[in-house]
């Protein structure tokens, strides 16, 4: 039995890490400052150790991960315009807090830390699907925040030994996603909006494309990435390796709901990518990952978890 620490724990991938952890017996240490996460995600997981506070502060991190043997750091405030409105407070949470963090783990002779990262450090280059070899673009703070995440894992592992794994996600969705936060994907914001019959905003054209792949997938891919002999160093693309339109997902979310609501086109968000698409090879290759979740599959088990979750009025 391991002890593993999941950073961000309480929040939407982080909750469902630590609920596969505890499924598989291991023993499991969350923390989290519950801005972005709740405490509701880990109430059927009575196992849990629940620590709360700011990752920034070296005192806490050196406090949550005495004792583990592997840091699962999910923790971040993952927006690309709360990045660009507040950068402060956003390079706090995103690169401050991931400093701390493998500080401590360094201290606390943690075996692995697995950074989550993201597809934004591509930037809006041509070239599709995005590689791991590709050179890292940042259109925004967040994205740039992230980028020096990783590459302070990567000079960690180099300077001091400390095993470390980066993980970039494209966009993730499934059960559990806040669809109220200001900082929820676009699945989140659709179904949420179907659901209700409210207006929908597609912001842009409709036309840029995501890699979108399901919560239980990218959990997979973590946990294979905490073991694998041979990762620690490395950068791994986390998704799907496909790619839809927003158009053909709202389309394809109206059919699932059964709510047929006209969009309404705004102004491109500042700081958003064109076209996303994975190459997973070096995932499939490297960690033996293998996503197994159709979009449309996911997109059903996403929709149910929000109507048992919220019942309608």
């Amino acid at each position: 039995m391991a002890r593993y620490l999941v950073t961000g724990g309480a929040g939407f991938i982080g909750s469902h890490l630590a609920e596969e952890l505890v499924r598989r017996g291991e023993t499991v240490r969350v923390a989290d400052n519950l801005v972005t996460g709740r405490r509701e995600n880990l109430a059927h997981l009575p196992q849990v150790e629940f620590l709360e506070g700011d990752l920034a502060d070296a005192s806490f991190a050196r406090r949550v991960t005495t004792g583990v043997d592997y840091v699962l750091h999910q923790a971040a405030i993952p927006s690309v315009p709360w990045s660009i409105k507040y950068p402060l407070p956003s390079n706090r949470a995103n690169v401050d807090a991931t400093v701390a963090v493998l500080v401590a783990a360094r201290e606390a002779g943690v075996r692995r830390v697995v950074f989550a990262s993201t597809s934004a450090a591509y930037g809006d280059a041509p070239e599709q699907p995005k590689h791991e070899g590709m050179p890292t673009h940042a259109l925004s703070p967040y994205a740039l925040q992230k980028i020096i995440g990783e590459e302070y894992c990567q000079l960690f592992t180099e300077l001091y030994g400390l095993e470390t794994v980066v993980t970039r996600y494209f966009n993730v969705y499934g059960p559990r996603q806040d669809l109220s936060s200001r900082y929820s994907g676009v699945i989140s914001i659709f179904i949420k909006a179907l659901c209700e019959e409210a207006p929908v905003t597609i912001h842009g054209d409709g036309e840029q494309t995501r890699d979108f792949v399901y919560v239980g997938d990218v959990v997979n891919g973590v946990l294979r990435a905490v073991t694998t002999t041979g990762a620690s160093g490395e950068v791994v693309n986390l998704a799907t390796g496909g790619f839809v339109s927003l158009k053909a997902l709202f389309l394809t979310l109206c059919e699932i709901t059964g709510a047929w609501v006209k969009p309404v086109y705004g102004e491109a968000r500042r700081g958003d990518i064109r076209h996303s698409q994975a190459d997973v090879a070096k995932a499939r290759d490297l960690l033996g990952y293998r996503p197994q979740a159709t979009l449309e599959e996911g997109l059903r088990r996403t929709v149910e978890w929000y109507r048992a979750a919220v019942p309608a009025s």
